[in-house]
């Protein structure tokens, strides 16, 4: 029984103490790592029949681990991707673990010889400038959630940000007033970055504003985009995002036939950064637009835009097309090409 309590005296050190005051994780990496650690424990209960009081560290080892992923896979039908983020949580927990008792040393360093697995290559979707204008020309903004709604997909394609980001800014985040309007949306980590808006989208917001958040009892801290339910405000949920988009992008269809099957939130950003960069933005500076830790993450839309590719094509193919072919010098001259042949 100690031992078990060992294991969840760490597990709750780690989860309530570790990540959120000394690693200063966001809330949304602390979920993230504890809905890890949650399905672990579920599969040590459901798939191995252990009960909780009885889980300690002494069932873990290396080829645990690796079943355990491997069932992700099979089983959860988990990508390679998803696969290597939970051996990265479980390398984390364990390395906290052995520096709270050096006796769980020996499976840390064994789950740090334990290979990732080969990613395949993302296949970025986005919008085409027509399909976008379609997407934000199906809510009807005579109705106030319509309004909403379209203000909300504006905003994220304007500024390319994160659902989340979005869903978690506050009235006090925009910055309407100045001669170059902004907004400061929150990322991962807490990293706060500040974005600039075009003119007529900071238009759409003021509009939101006197509508949404009336002047006279306007508060800061109030979330932006609400939903009402009995009465009070709540933070939208990335549901009610998924499913007007989802909506929208299905009415779309009949007018665009360049709108993709599914539409989702992620699209927006992927859209603004791909006319971004074939509008000349260099990598390093929609890396920080973005708010990515690490150009390389960038990359990403300079793989996925063919057409700037074809472009480049068509312009080498261009350039090559102008360069006249060099006639020989036996064209039109018997005499010579019977020298050239050897029969003179």
């Amino acid at each position: 029984m100690k031992q078990g309590n060992d294991f969840f005296q760490t597990l709750r050190g780690y989860l309530t103490v570790f990540l959120p005051f000394q690693k200063c994780c966001s809330e949304n990496t602390c979920k993230a790592y504890r809905e890890v650690l949650n399905s672990l424990i579920d599969y040590l209960h459901n798939e191995k029949g252990i009960a909780l009081q009885h889980i300690s560290f002494e069932l873990f080892d290396e080829a645990f681990v690796l079943e355990f992923l491997d069932w992700l896979q099979t089983t959860r039908n988990y990508s390679a991707s998803t696969r290597n983020h939970r051996l990265m949580v479980l390398r984390s927990f364990f390395r906290y673990a052995a520096m709270i008792d050096c006796a769980q040393l020996d499976i840390h360093m064994r789950l740090k010889k334990i290979p990732t697995q080969n990613e395949q290559g993302r296949v970025i979707k986005f919008l085409s400038e027509s399909a976008l204008k379609a997407l934000l020309a199906q809510p009807d903004i005579s109705k106030p959630s319509g309004y909403r709604n379209m203000v909300f997909m504006t905003l994220m394609y304007d500024s390319a940000a994160r659902c989340s980001e979005l869903l978690d800014l506050r009235v006090q985040d925009l910055r309407l007033d100045s001669r170059h309007p902004t907004i400061y949306l929150t990322g991962k980590g807490n990293k706060m970055r500040l974005v600039p808006l075009m003119l007529q989208t900071a238009k759409h917001c003021g509009q939101y504003l006197e509508q949404f958040h009336p002047e006279q009892v306007r508060n800061g801290s109030d979330y932006l985009f609400f939903t009402v339910s009995h009465g009070e405000r709540h933070r939208m949920s990335s549901d009610n995002v998924e499913y007007f988009m989802k909506k929208y992008g299905e009415q779309a269809q009949c007018l665009c036939p360049e709108m993709p099957e599914r539409v989702h939130p992620h699209q927006l950003r992927h859209t603004r950064s791909i006319h971004l960069y074939r509008d000349g933005m260099p990598l390093s500076l929609l890396s920080e637009f973005l708010g990515h830790t690490n150009v390389e993450t960038t990359k990403i839309y300079a793989y996925a835009d063919t057409e700037m590719k074809r472009a480049a094509i068509e312009k080498g193919e261009k350039a090559r097309g102008a360069i006249p072919d060099i006639e020989p010098a036996w064209k039109n001259d018997d005499e010579m090409l019977r020298k050239l042949c050897g029969l003179r």
